[in-house]
């Protein structure tokens, strides 16, 4: 997009290449995660080039290339596959610690064959919803005590808890539930004492706003196809009377 077209309409696509800018400014410190979130929703309820255009201009990327040139040629809308996610090699965070304080995992980082973390008076956040895996079998090893660990994963990621609580506990609401194909495989284990491993199952911000638009589309589409209905309809009965 350039900045003489600013009232041009905004593509789907278009959205998701702000949003992109917007994940790798979270994954490398340029924001944190309040500041993504607004910005992520910003990007989704954009309609035009001219609103999309200041959400990226301090970063990096976003200084001249914020947003995409117009182009006539329709482009397939992109999508991201398991495959793509599925990375090899080592991952960008093998530990997490919190005594008396907490830590987080978030956006898009590589996930290790094996991730182990230790909370004691404290809590950590381990978010799986955009980020890559080492391998197609990854485990999260939890030890707990008097503390906690919260797991998020994506829809369709198989979970497999294996964790042992006393006077504690883990979640294995998701433990069994089969994933899609392809998907990969998360093995949550370790210890809870007087604390606990929770796992849940929710989809992005940026999932949501796709999904909202989506349905918002479709009930356009079936109120233009209920008016043309109607006006064939209201024709068809006056062209009988006479």
């Amino acid at each position: 997009m350039t900045d003489d077209a600013p009232e041009l309409r905004a593509s789907d696509a278009d959205r998701e290449r702000v949003a992109e800018v917007l994940r790798d400014a979270l994954a490398e410190g340029r924001l944190d995660m309040a500041e993504f979130e607004e910005r992520l929703d910003a990007t989704y309820q954009a309609r035009t080039y001219g609103e999309l255009a200041p959400i990226t201009r301090d970063l990096p990327a976003g200084s001249g290339a914020s947003v995409p040139s117009v182009s006539m040629v329709k482009e397939p809308a992109e999508r991201g596959s398991w495959a793509e996610r599925i990375t090899g090699g080592e991952g960008s965070s093998k530990w997490g610690v919190a005594v008396m304080s907490g830590f987080q995992r978030k956006g898009r980082w590589t996930v290790p064959k094996r991730f182990t973390c230790f909370t004691f008076w404290g809590g950590g956040e381990i978010d799986l919803r955009e980020a890559y895996f080492a391998d197609r079998e990854v485990e999260i090893n939890c030890v707990a005590i008097m503390g906690g660990v919260n797991i998020v994963v994506p829809p369709g990621v198989e979970v497999v808890v294996r964790g042992i609580g006393i006077m504690g506990g883990f979640d294995h609401r998701e433990d069994g539930v089969p994933g899609d194909p392809g998907v990969p495989r998360v093995i949550v284990s370790g210890f809870a004492f007087w604390g606990g491993v929770g796992v849940e199952r929710k989809r992005t911000r940026a999932q949501r706003r796709r999904e909202e638009r989506e349905v918002e589309g479709g009930d356009r589409r079936m109120l233009g196809h209920g008016d043309l209905t109607h006006g064939w309809g209201h024709d068809q009965r006056r062209r009988d009377s006479e």
